[in-house]
């Protein structure tokens, strides 16, 4: 159980640097990512999900 919520307080760093560090950059990639269909937006999650398992599996 540490082990997940450490893991989900990292998300949280990593998704907090691009708001801290370039509000402007991140707001622009936000509405972006506001245009794009949902297949697209899906397959982004897709290979997010993939890219994850296989650090996973790779650093384990």
């Amino acid at each position: 159980m540490t082990e997940l919520l450490t893991a989900c307080a990292l998300v949280l760093v990593l998704e907090g640097l691009m708001p801290f560090i370039s509000p402007t950059r991140w707001r622009e990639a936000f509405s972006r990512i506001l245009t794009m269909s949902d297949g697209q937006i899906r397959f982004i999650g897709l290979v997010s999900i993939a890219s994850g398992t296989l650090g996973l599996l790779w650093l384990r």
